[in-house]
């Protein structure tokens, strides 16, 4: 016989067995989804402080349902290796140097030709001749393309100034990439691959005595303790990239997908206009603290365009049809 007690009783269980399913189900649903991001660079370098920036406005147009925790500086995986580890899954997303993975296909190492693109409006150009053919090959790998956001113009720096590139022969330059590498060859210099947060002790031990790099690095890297050259050559302005991995990507609900993209697409415009000012802060801070910042000389200007004409014969080259695509896109949206 059934009482009123044990009605009451089973009622009881029964709301709180409810409850508890309820709760399950809401705790599974709102769960946010927390996702871990290396970047090679320091958390004053400008890449970083965006990358922050686009983080929190994921967080804040997902109403935090994803989290992006960035980790700085080379922390949690190291530059040459973040590529690889958004593509295996080990982390869903990451910044790194767009043309480190020259050695894979030439066309990410087409903003690294040294006078193809000198200026802003140039390597925006660029960029916009170049996006989808880039785009399309890192989807071949199930990564996709963020955004992109420029480093400043890259010069050279020195421990003396350089008045031809005979300046430069037989010196341990400190190379990034494929491109700065074979610039070093061309000049008679030594390419040795060193990674920004080395760079300071790599000059301190003698490991390199000259570097192909931004103003910005170099201020970052308080340049003026180790050397007392710079010389703003504009040679190409590399961008740095952000990818995410595919199936990551997908498993986000369409409206959180959307917000990333929505964020995306405002850290470029953001970061290519924080580029812009960084170049002239950091001269200005270069020069503050000593640094000797010069113009190319004359001879200087005509020896580095020789090996600019140079490097883009062989990137053509080694380009094939993807390269031709990008270079006619290019050409025609400068006339």
């Amino acid at each position: 016989m059934i009482t009123r007690n044990h009605l009451m009783g089973m009622t009881s269980i029964a709301a709180l067995g409810l409850g508890a399913a309820t709760l399950g189900f809401a705790t599974t649903t709102v769960a946010a989804t927390e996702w871990d991001m290396p970047t090679p660079y320091g958390d004053r370098t400008f890449h970083t402080v965006n990358i922050r920036e686009f983080a929190d406005d994921v967080a804040e147009r997902t109403d935090g349902e994803l989290s992006i925790t960035v980790h700085s500086n080379g922390s949690l995986i190291a530059h040459p290796e973040i590529k690889n580890s958004v593509r295996r899954g080990i982390v869903p997303i990451g910044e790194l140097i767009m043309s480190r993975l020259a050695n894979e296909n030439p066309i990410f190492e087409v903003d690294s030709i040294p006078y193809l693109a000198t200026n802003y409006e140039e390597a925006w150009s660029l960029w916009e001749a170049s996006r989808e053919v880039i785009a399309e090959e890192l989807a071949k790998q199930r990564l996709r393309l963020l955004f992109t956001v420029p480093w400043p113009p890259q010069g050279i720096y020195t421990q003396q100034a350089i008045e031809d590139v005979d300046d430069l022969r037989n010196l341990n330059m400190r190379a990034y990439n494929t491109a700065s590498e074979r610039l070093a060859q061309l000049a008679g210099a030594v390419p040795t691959q060193v990674e920004v947060p080395d760079i300071p002790t790599a000059f301190s031990t003698g490991r390199v005595d000259a570097m192909v790099t931004s103003p910005a690095t170099g201020a970052d890297t308080q340049a003026w303790d180790y050397l007392s050259h710079f010389n703003h050559a504009q040679l190409w302005i590399p961008k740095n990239m952000v990818i995410v991995n595919e199936q990551a990507f997908s498993r986000l609900d369409e409206t959180t997908r959307q917000a990333v993209l929505d964020a995306a697409d405002d850290a470029e415009q953001r970061g290519w206009e924080m580029s812009r000012q960084e170049t002239e802060q950091a001269l200005a801070t270069l020069r503050e603290n000593g640094i000797e910042v010069s113009e190319p000389t004359p001879a200087l200007a005509e020896d580095l365009r020789e090996i600019g004409r140079t490097m883009t014969e062989e990137w053509s080259e080694r380009a094939g049809e993807q390269g031709r695509r990008i270079l006619d896109a290019y050409r025609q949206a400068r006339q």
